[in-house]
């Protein structure tokens, strides 16, 4: 009896380890499939943009984990009732349980943003861009924060990133042709 606890100790420990390394897999699994996705809008006609850019938004929302995606949704929905303040919180969690999540920082950053906290909006801008260095959204985000406080040389640089990642990205590319018409970010 002694020897059948040993040997399913070390069934558990193999399915432990097993689980572990399937979920790492999966994790990290999303980020080449976001990277072919991305590849596929770079090169798609317009009329297919919107769809692929659906798909790549939804494979970099997927943490790994289904306490964070919860924890991920709820901050989402509550930005989307106007609650910054629990946004904020959600996503705080979010971000101290998974902080190798760049999405979890994006959103918060957006929340932040839209609780007029600028300083942590560009430190998880930053953050997301450190984890994630094609997000799109995020350089954009920056961009217009710096436009805001009149660096346009710098936002302007940051908008021609985002369309060299993602060339349907139409607000990028009206604020690109926004400061070129005042003479900023023109190429010679």
């Amino acid at each position: 009896m002694g020897n059948r606890i040993v040997n399913l100790k070390h069934t558990v420990a193999a399915l432990g380890l097993w689980v572990l390394l399937g979920g790492i897999s999966f994790a990290q699994m999303s980020l080449p499939a976001a990277a072919e996705l991305l590849q596929n809008l770079r090169d798609a006609p317009a009329a297919e943009a919107a769809r692929i850019e659906r798909d790549v938004q939804r494979a970099w929302a997927r943490s790994g984990s289904a306490a964070m995606d919860l924890l991920y949704s709820r901050g989402r929905d509550a930005m989307s009732e106007g609650d910054t303040t629990l946004a904020i919180a959600h996503l705080t969690a979010l971000t101290d349980h998974a902080p190798d999540f760049a999405e979890g920082y994006h959103a918060r950053a957006q929340a932040y943003f839209g609780a007029g906290l600028y300083g942590p909006a560009i430190d998880d801008l930053e953050t997301t861009l450190a984890l994630n260095p094609q997000q799109y959204n995020a350089i954009f985000g920056l961009g217009a924060i710096l436009q805001e406080f009149g660096d346009l040389r710098a936002a302007a640089d940051l908008y021609r990133r985002v369309l060299s990642i993602n060339p349907h990205h139409d607000n990028a590319q009206r604020a690109l042709d926004g400061l070129r018409r005042d003479g900023i970010g023109r190429t010679l």
